[in-house]
Formats: C-alpha cells, structure tokens, sequence
C-alpha cells in the first residue's frame, strides 16, 4: 500500500478535526426564551473612546437590524429626550440605572446596552487600519437578568492593488492611508458588527414575535 494511500484517511481526520474547532459555541437561549421579549429598549450607548461623534453615528445604525428581527423598537431620540427629561442625560448614568425603573418608563419589555471599545483609525505611512469593537448585552425588563449578550470587533485595512510599477504602487498606497485617516469611513464596519450579532445563527438574536421565524429558529436555541 503506498503513502499516499496511508496519508489520506489522516488528512480527512485533521480537516474534520480544523473544521469542528472553527465552529463557534451556540449559545445558551433559555433564559431568553423564558423572557420572551416583544419590545426592546435601545439606550444611548456609552463611549469608551476619543471620538465624541461616535455614540450618535454608531446608535443610529441599531434600530433597524434589532426591528427586522422581529421586535418593536422604541425611536432612539424619543428615548433620549425622556431619558435626559429624567436627569439621564449621561450614557453612563443611563446603563447604571435600574432595568426595571427604564423599562416602566417607556412600557418596554427589555432594554439593550451598547458600549463603544473602538472606533479608531491607525495611520502606518503606506496603510490605514480603521478599527470598531463594541459590546452588546440585553437585560429583561422584569428581573434584571442578562438574557443575551455579544461582542464584536471589526478591521478593516485597504488592501494595496498588485501590479504595475512598485514606486507609483507604493505612492498610491500612502495617499489611501493618509486619505482613509483623514476622513474614515466607520459606518460600514458598524453595519457589519451589527448584522454579525444580530443575525449570524447560534449566537445572534432569535427571531421576534413579529418575525416569520418566530419559534422556529432551531440554529438560535428553540
């Protein structure tokens, strides 16, 4: 028998092997699903970073995605204008309070937490690495409990193009990084972050009640 013959069943069982390890962890959803919540109560997220523009950018682009996974979602300026009528009008103070007091105030059955970890362009002479990375966690509204939380870290550096004279390549490389870091673009890489947690199957959030999925979503715990 040759060793090639011999080699093939070993490589079968180590790219069995690399792909079970690649797979992530499903999530534990009964805690979830013992809540059920139909209504979610997106706070203004707390801003872990230099940029004063990133919690009104980044917080503009959660209604949607959490409202096509089948939940109703209170409007993100009407929230913050009660919030600060009631002496909430700091982020942190907000995510600080209780989850039952925010919840009554606005009839909600749950309430979604947000921080900004980054939000950063990192200038390096021939690339410009733009960096977000946020956490997510949702509390119910009745006991307080974490019902579901996530992280997520998106990069994204402009990949230079190949071909061509090396120098006039290289030049062209510098002037997209030194353009990328004067004027980023992050809210593609928000969007990205966003449609990962809240709809990637295992860890992302089930399907709503008014979701045609609702109750059917075996990838997502039920």
């Amino acid at each position: 028998m040759s060793r090639r013959v011999l080699l093939l069943p070993l490589l079968a069982v180590l790219l069995l092997s690399l792909g079970c390890a690649a797979a992530p962890p499903k999530k534990d959803y009964t805690v979830f699903r013992s809540a059920d919540p139909r209504s979610i109560l997106i706070l203004p997220v707390v801003n872990n970073t230099q940029n004063v523009e990133a919690p009104s950018l980044f917080l503009s682009t959660l209604p949607i995605p959490v409202a096509e996974r089948g939940y109703y979602v209170f409007p993100v300026n009407m929230v913050k204008r009660v919030l600060e009528d009631e002496g909430l009008s700091d982020p942190n103070l907000v995510h600080g309070a209780d989850p039952g007091r925010l919840c009554n105030l606005f009839g909600s059955d749950a309430v979604l937490y947000v921080t900004i970890e980054a939000w950063t362009a990192q200038y390096m002479v021939i690339t410009t690495q733009v960096t977000v990375e946020f956490d997510y966690v949702m509390k119910d509204g009745k006991t307080g409990d974490t019902i579901w939380k996530e992280h997520r870290r998106v990069v994204y550096s402009p990949q230079q193009q190949s071909g061509g004279h090396p120098l006039a390549a290289l030049v062209a490389a510098a002037v997209q990084a030194a353009v990328t870091k004067a004027s980023p673009n992050y809210m593609p890489l928000a969007r990205q972050a966003n449609d990962q947690v809240f709809n990637a199957p295992g860890i992302g959030l089930p399907a709503g009640p008014h979701h045609a999925e609702y109750g059917k979503d075996p990838a997502q715990g039920k």
